[in-house]
């Protein structure tokens, strides 16, 4: 597939996105407090290998080398998290200023060199102190999460223009408080529900503290969503099929942008009933400027004895991750949602693949998988566009191979390869397609990559 930079709107945005527990290490510097995920990752069997994020790629003491590569790649904006422990140890209270300036630092190295900083203030690295109080299952963490976005606003925002508040809240509820296998590592359905709430009323509440300490801000939100299509057209499928999405998509969409929760979802609603105030949904459903979208695969759906049950396609590509590589998938996903919800702008907040890379004998990596599913994934945006959709922008996941949560550091996304016992990065032939696509939009020649000269 051949693309064509021109043929999307003038203004859009290329980037690249991380997350602070992935790739900063410097988890006992500067102030730090301890977080969910340095808990989780000392729990013997949690992560793979026992890995953890006390180091991961240096970014907290490497960011200057890492912001220099993002120029070469030809970068408008960087999508990165911040740490909630390093701003707030104790989730609330005393500011620790040595960890707002590392951010100050970043945000200015970044504009120097002319990348937009795309901060997101919640990606899944809750404080700990907060969680032994009940974390994301109580109102107060909600209320806690306002007030370190009001302390971030006021320190960034005069100038940081846009604003994420929370990274796939279905992620932290569900995987993370009903499946087990994510930090704070519980098993129950009802506290899932009752997280997956907080954490949208603390968006809608954010949304407002962000634009008093950054009045022209421009606010959203990050959510994973995967098409659901039924594995045939039997009305038991495709009532499956629904509420597969129901519970993965419309669970959010719907009070974001319609100020309810699905109706169809009977027991979900019994869930949520306790911990829904009035007034809850008209915060929740607050305008905002633009919608995040992840998106990695699909979900095809039959019904089972048991429910709905994913089914598999044998005869597609699949990622190390095991999942499907369909980008007709996000085409579809992003004209549904434009369709049925109307947000003001979306931008792919997150889309890569995890391949088994590997450094070869001429020290580079030719991650040839990666090149073609980008390339594909990419051009489904366009088409996405071609059909009316808002997207403003799409960044890569991720700019460097990381720590991938329970995975540890088994499964690579990055464009970057970090070799982890030098922490040395190279850049992959991902990279440079990257590159030269973003290069081409201005028809300026780029110097040949070294892989080609090789």
């Amino acid at each position: 597939m051949t693309i064509d930079p021109s043929s999307f709107p003038p203004d859009f945005v290329w980037g690249a996105a991380t997350a602070s527990y992935q790739i900063e290490g410097a988890a006992h510097e500067g102030g730090r407090g301890e977080s969910v995920w340095d808990r989780f990752c000392a729990t013997p069997g949690k992560v793979r290998g026992g890995d953890n994020g006390d180091v991961a790629c240096d970014f907290f003491h490497r960011y200057p080398e890492d912001v220099k590569l993002m120029k070469d790649l030809g970068l408008d904006a960087f999508r990165f998290s911040i740490a909630w422990p390093r701003v707030l140890p104790q989730g609330r209270g005393e500011v620790n200023q040595a960890g707002l300036d590392f951010y100050d630092r970043l945000v200015d190295e970044l504009l120097a060199n002319e990348i937009e900083p795309f901060p997101t203030l919640f990606h899944w690295d809750s404080p700990q102190a907060l969680e032994e109080q009940g974390g994301w299952r109580v109102r107060e963490t909600a209320e806690a999460f306002v007030e370190y976005a009001e302390v971030v606003a006021g320190r960034l925002g005069d100038r940081v223009r846009h604003w994420i508040t929370h990274n796939e809240p279905w992620v932290y509820a569900w995987i993370g408080h009903s499946w087990g296998r994510h930090a704070p590592g519980r098993t129950s359905e009802a506290d899932a529900v009752a997280v997956a709430h907080h954490l949208l009323l603390s968006h809608g509440w954010a949304v407002d503290a962000i634009r008093r300490g950054a009045p022209d801000a421009r606010v959203g939100i990050t959510l994973n969503l995967a098409h659901t299509y039924p594995a045939s057209d039997t009305p038991e499928d495709e009532a499956a099929a629904w509420q597969v999405d129901g519970e993965g998509n419309r669970w959010f969409l719907d009070p974001l942008f319609r100020g309810s929760y699905p109706a169809d979802l009977l027991e979900r609603n019994a869930l949520v009933a306790p911990a829904l105030q009035d007034g809850d949904l008209e915060t929740i459903s607050a305008p905002i400027e633009f919608l995040g979208v992840n998106n990695y695969s699909r979900f095809i759906v039959a019904a089972g004895a048991d429910g709905p049950r994913m089914v598999g396609n044998p005869d597609a590509q699949h990622t190390e991750m095991g999942w499907e590589v369909y980008p007709d998938g996000l085409r579809d996903v992003l004209v549904r949602v434009s369709r049925d919800y109307e947000p003001a702008a979306i931008y792919i907040t997150e889309n890569g693949a995890a391949f088994g890379d590997v450094r070869v004998h001429d020290g580079h990596v030719h991650d040839v998988e990666r090149t073609s599913y980008l390339e594909s994934y990419v051009g489904a945006v366009g088409q996405a566009i071609a059909d009316g959709s808002p997207v403003k922008g799409y960044f890569v996941w991720s700019l460097l191979d990381n720590f991938e949560w329970a995975e540890g550091y088994s499964k690579r996304f990055g464009i970057v390869y970090i070799d982890y016992p030098t922490l040395e990065r190279v850049p992959k032939d991902s990279f440079y397609w990257y590159r030269d696509l973003l290069a081409s939009r201005h028809g300026a020649p780029q110097p040949p990559s070294p892989i080609a000269a090789a």
